[in-house]
C-alpha cells in the first residue's frame, strides 16, 4: 500500500498548501487521536453539520449515531449519503506582537466518501466496542454491550480513506519586520486537555470503586 494517498482536486488546500500532508501515518494518528468530528452533508438542498464520535479501523472511518438522525435517516434510506469528515486537534496558541498575526498549531484532516450504513448486527457490535475502547480502553470489557433492539436503533456509517487529506501547522508566531521589536510577549501556548478526576453517579453502590483505566495511569487523554 502507499504510504501516502493521492492527491485530488477535492483534497488539495487553496490557502497554505504547503501546509498539506497526505501520509497516511500523519493521517491515521489525528483520527486515532482525536474524540469528534464535525459530518457535513447535503440533503434535498438542504446543508447540515454534526458532530459524531468516530473510529477508524483499517482504511475507513466508522461513525456513531442514532438512527433517528438526519444524517443515519438519509443514509439509511439512499443506501449512502455523500459526506465530509472534519476533524481538528488544537495543540498550541500562537501569539504574535500584532492581533493579526495570532494563529494556532493544529492538526486536522478532511475525509469526502461515501457514508455507507454497515447494516451487519454482529459487525455494529464489534464497531462500537472499537469505539468504546478508542474513547477509554478497558471501559467496553467492563460495561453491558447493546442489546438486539439498541444496536437496531443505532446506527454505524463507514466511509472509506480514499479521498483525504491532512493539514499541520507547527512553529512560532510570523510577525511583521516592523513588530519585532514591539514590548509585546510573543510565543506559543501549549493546549493539553486532561481526564479530571472521576465522580460517582448519586445512584451508584459505594462498595464499588473506581476501575484501574481511570485510576492510574497518564490523566492527559487524547484531544
Amino acid at each position: 500500500m502507499p504510504a501516502e494517498y493521492p492527491r485530488t482536486e477535492e483534497n488539495q488546500p487553496s490557502r497554505h498548501p504547503e501546509r498539506a500532508r497526505y501520509e497516511r501515518e500523519v493521517v491515521h494518528t489525528i483520527l486515532d487521536e482525536g474524540l469528534f468530528a464535525h459530518v457535513g452533508f447535503v440533503d434535498d438542498g438542504r446543508p447540515g453539520v454534526l458532530p459524531m464520535l468516530l473510529v477508524r479501523e483499517g482504511e475507513a472511518v466508522y461513525l456513531h449515531g442514532s438512527t433517528g438522525s438526519h444524517l443515519a435517516r438519509t443514509a439509511l434510506r439512499l443506501g449512502s449519503l455523500r459526506v465530509a469528515v472534519e476533524m481538528t486537534l488544537v495543540d498550541e496558541l500562537v501569539l504574535a506582537r500584532s492581533t493579526t498575526n495570532h494563529s494556532v498549531n493544529y492538526r486536522s484532516v478532511v475525509v469526502h466518501g461515501d457514508a455507507i450504513p454497515v447494516r451487519d448486527e454482529r459487525r455494529k457490535d464489534e464497531l462500537l466496542a472499537a469505539l468504546v475502547e478508542k474513547i477509554l480502553p478497558g471501559r467496553s470489557r467492563d460495561a453491558r454491550r447493546p442489546t438486539a433492539q439498541e444496536l437496531r436503533q443505532t446506527a454505524v456509517l463507514e466511509v472509506e480513506l480514499s479521498n483525504v487529506s491532512a493539514k499541520v501547522r507547527t512553529g512560532d508566531p510570523i510577525d511583521e519586520p516592523e513588530d519585532l521589536e514591539a514590548p509585546c510577549w510573543a510565543g506559543v501556548l501549549p493546549v493539553r486537555p486532561v481526564w479530571g478526576e472521576p465522580r460517582a453517579a448519586a445512584n451508584l453502590d459505594g462498595a464499588i470503586v473506581p476501575p484501574a483505566y481511570l485510576s492510574s495511569g497518564p490523566r492527559v487523554r487524547p484531544a
